[in-house]
Formats: structure tokens, C-alpha cells, sequence
């Protein structure tokens, strides 16, 4: 069994450009860990959990040398660098690599070039805003009592959705709320009155979207809620009161849902704490008032919309095995795909009202083809190798006759990962230049077990620098 491990990591920036260098690191290891009065071993890096930062400048080249001590493959997919020329260094098992088996080595080797800024494992530059007093790497995740993998080995057996976690973490705490859980286990983030914090935004949930930009700076606004879907980073700037407000706050986050599947609808909270004005007194901050503030309703697709606009996929069902019984609609098993076929036509196979009523039929096909792309080409479709433009969104089945002429052509903000509208498109857009084999999946894990994923192949360009690199010595045997 293949065990993706998406390791939690921030980048910290530094005000001054220094010439780059080499970096080494070295990781994987089981640790015990208690949540929620549960102790189980899980997979850690380092031993830590969440997993510890890797702090690196523009330009530095990266090697980071894995050996699997746990009894699963293993592979580590670093989410949203771009690795030029180098797929190798990506980590989807079995598209670009074979895992890393018990007790092997291999060393992810990479350079850091034209990125800054947060991404799931990075780098280093000058601010384009006054620099911030501190950076805090804010982490959300999912705890569960049980082993995901066996929840998601019955889940594929059964053909339901998979058991839902158990909790929601802020780096690895899930917080007073929830039974079994104190302030012991819960994030508090102390501030100074009159500073600025930056607050580096993950959200590592597995199936759920948290309370939103992938590396990449954008147009400022102000806003008192974020919308983050999984996969996605964002750098929040956190301005304190002047003063000190005599009042403790609390730090919510829950999922926007507008499935009808089962789902985690709990709320996880952190605790955010002015520093007393009295030097080494903690007797005024355990008497303060504590705030709450209100979130949006879990549905409202509304001020998701908007909070995306601000910022310049469809399920079906596969039959049941012979001789089994399954629990997904009408005794089939839940499947997902792209364009109703897993190896991604340009065109979908059976047309129907994608955003409208399911029609009778609701099978999928099984295939493991790729979409070949020349070399710089454009094409407009969480895509790994790339960037892309998010140039239009909207509800409804996409009508390329009339939406196109709606595109942002001109500031579009630019991802590696997007959510897309309950019932509704988005039309993203990026520069095939980056020869290799690119793997785009949803970033629901229920969603790609279930099939939906897909894979770009990019073509060698004709210069010797647009031609995929050889591969590395020691890359994984399957």
C-alpha cells in the first residue's frame, strides 16, 4: 500500500538577498502522539508534528535526503514548487516516481527559482510590504481516532464515502471544543499590542474546506474571515490593537460545505492572547473576558464567492465487484473523474447538465491515458509543474460562447491550487513549459482515491534548457 506523507512546513523571508546556496536535510521516522484521549503512531518527520520548516532563499538548491524508517511506501510531494525540468522530484507515487520502500533511501534534489512566499515545504526574499514584528505558520488538519489508511482501504471496498475525522487541528491541536480536550491542546498565539504578524495560512485538511495565495503575492483587501481550500496557502498580515484590550480572543475554523455526503461539522479553535502590559504576571490575561467571533453559515456559497472574487467536479459511480455488496448509491461503488473518463479527453464523452440533475447513468470509465502537450503551448484547465491564471469563474454549465468574453485577461491571480464552485467552472490558464509527466487531482483524498486525477505530458521543447533532465541514480525501483 502507497502512503502519500504531505509534510506542513512554512517558509520564513529575509529582508536582504544573500547568493544562494546548497541546503541539506534528512528525515522519516513513527512517533506516538495523544489527541483527544486517543494515543496512536503516526508518521512524523524528524519526529515532529507537525512537521518542522524548511527555511530556504530564492535560488538555493534544496537536498533532502529521505530514508523510510516506517513499514509503508512513502513518497513526499512538495506542493506548489516548481520543479523545472525535474519531475522526478515532484512525489506522486507511480506517476514520476515509485515510492520509497521500507528502509531505502532517496534524495529529493531541487532548486528554488522564481517562487517566495508559503508553499507546502520552501524559500526566501524581500517583503513588498512593511516587514512584520514575526511569522507564524498557522496549520490546519484533521485528526482521526483510527488509521486513515484503513479508512480509506473500506471506503474503496464498501463504495461509500469514508468515516469522517474526528477533529480539526491548528497545528496539530484541536482545541478546547472538543470532548476530551483542553486548553493544554489547543494553539494560543500571544501577540503585542501595535505589531504586525504574518500569519502563514496551510490547509492540510484532507476532505474538507476550512475557513484562502500558493506562493505568489496578490492585491491586498481587508477581510475579518478566510476562505482556504485544501491545498491552498495564503500569508494573512494580523494588525493588533494599539493597546492592550484587556480581552482574550477566540480563533475559529470549520469546513464550507454544500455536498450532501457526511462530513465533519465540528469546529476547531485556537486562542489568541495579548501579552500583559505587567512584566511576567499571567494573572490579569486569566481573568480577561474571552470573545467569540461569528462564522459564515456552513452553505453560504455566497460569501465564498465573493471572498474568492476578491482574489485578482463532478462524482459518479463504478458497479460493484462480483459477489460483493456495496453501500454507494444503488448498491454501486462512489468513482470520480475528468471529462466522465480518467484518461481526460479534450472533450467530455457524454455530454449532459453537469450542474443540474444527475442523469440515469451515472458510470464511469476506467483508463490510464495522459493528455499529451507540445512544448509552450497554452492551455486553459492542484496541476504540479505549474502555475496557472485563474481568468474566469461562474455557476452553471460553462457556455463557451458567452463566458470567455468575461475572462480576466488582464490582473488574474495566479495559484497551484483552486476551488471550484459548487455547481459552477473555473477556467485557469498556463505556459506548457516545464517538460515532464504532471499529475492534476482534485484535493479531496476521497475524490482521487475515487478517481479523480489526471495527467499532463509535456513534451521537450527543441533548446537543450526546455528538455526534461535525465533521471537521478538513485530514484526509487518499484
Amino acid at each position: 500500500m502507497t502512503m502519500f506523507i504531505i509534510v506542513f512546513l512554512a517558509l520564513c523571508l529575509i529582508s536582504q538577498p544573500t547568493q544562494a546556496i546548497t541546503r541539506h536535510y534528512e528525515y522519516i521516522t513513527m512517533q506516538n502522539v495523544t489527541r483527544l484521549c486517543h494515543t496512536k503512531s503516526i508518521v512524523t518527520v524528524n519526529g515532529k508534528f507537525p512537521g518542522p520548516p524548511i527555511v530556504t532563499r530564492e535560488g538555493d538548491r534544496l537536498l533532502i535526503k529521505v530514508t523510510n524508517h516506517v513499514p509503508n511506501n512513502i513518497t513526499l510531494h512538495w506542493h506548489g514548487v516548481r520543479q523545472l525540468r525535474n519531475g522526478w522530484a515532484d512525489g506522486p507515487a507511480y506517476i514520476t516516481q515509485c515510492p520509497i520502500q521500507s528502509g531505502q533511501t532517496y534524495v529529493y534534489n531541487y532548486t528554488i527559482i522564481g517562487q517566495r512566499g508559503t508553499l507546502w515545504w520552501h524559500k526566501i526574499v524581500s517583503y513588498p510590504f512593511v516587514k512584520p514584528y514575526k511569522e507564524v505558520p498557522i496549520i490546519f488538519g484533521e485528526w482521526f481516532n483510527t488509521d486513515p489508511e484503513d479508512i480509506i482501504s473500506q471506503a474503496l471496498q464498501s463504495g461509500e464515502g469514508p468515516n469522517v475525522s474526528h477533529a480539526y487541528t491548528i497545528n496539530g491541536l484541536p482545541g478546547l471544543l472538543y470532548n476530551c480536550s483542553t486548553k493544554v491542546n489547543t494553539f494560543k498565539l500571544k501577540v503585542k499590542p501595535g505589531t504586525t504578524y504574518l500569519l502563514r495560512m496551510i490547509n492540510a485538511a484532507l476532505n474538507d474546506e476550512l475557513v484562502e495565495a500558493d506562493a505568489l503575492y496578490v492585491k491586498p483587501f481587508d477581510t475579518k474571515t478566510v476562505l482556504i481550500t485544501p491545498g491552498q496557502t495564503t500569508s494573512v498580515l494580523l494588525k493588533t490593537k494599539s493597546k492592550y484590550p484587556n480581552a482574550t480572543f477566540l480563533m475559529f475554523a470549520r469546513p464550507y460545505v454544500t455536498g450532501q455526503g457526511t462530513f465533519d461539522n465540528s469546529t476547531v479553535a485556537g486562542i489568541l492572547e495579548y501579552e500583559s502590559p505587567t512584566p511576567h504576571s499571567t494573572k490579569s490575561t486569566m481573568k480577561n473576558p474571552l470573545f467569540k467571533l461569528v462564522l459564515p453559515p456552513l452553505n453560504n456559497t455566497s460569501f465564498a464567492t465573493n471572498f474568492s472574487k476578491r482574489l485578482r467536479i463532478g462524482l459518479s459511480t463504478n458497479p460493484c465487484d462480483k459477489n460483493q455488496t456495496c453501500q454507494g448509491p444503488n448498491g454501486t461503488k462512489f468513482a470520480a473523474s475528468i471529462d466522465n473518463f480518467p484518461n481526460f479527453p479534450v472533450n467530455p464523452l457524454n455530454w449532459f447538465n453537469y450542474t443540474g440533475n444527475s442523469p440515469n447513468n451515472t458510470m464511469a470509465n476506467n483508463g490510464t491515458k495522459v493528455l499529451v502537450l507540445p512544448f509552450n503551448t497554452s492551455s486553459s484547465t492542484n496541476l504540479h509543474g505549474f502555475n496557472f491564471f485563474v481568468v474566469g469563474q461562474g455557476f452553471g454549465n460553462f457556455d463557451s460562447n458567452k463566458d470567455p468574453a468575461k475572462f480576466n485577461l488582464i490582473d488574474p491571480v495566479e495559484r497551484n491550487t483552486i476551488g471550484v464552485p459548487s455547481f459552477g467552472w473555473v477556467a485557469i490558464r498556463f505556459l506548457a513549459d516545464n517538460p515532464s509527466v504532471w499529475f492534476m487531482h482534485c484535493h479531496l483524498e476521497v475524490h482521487t482515491s475515487w478517481g479523480l486525477k489526471m495527467a499532463w505530458l509535456v513534451l521537450d521543447g527543441k533548446l537543450p534548457n526546455q528538455k526534461l533532465l535525465p533521471p537521478p541514480s538513485d530514484l526509487p525501483q518499484c
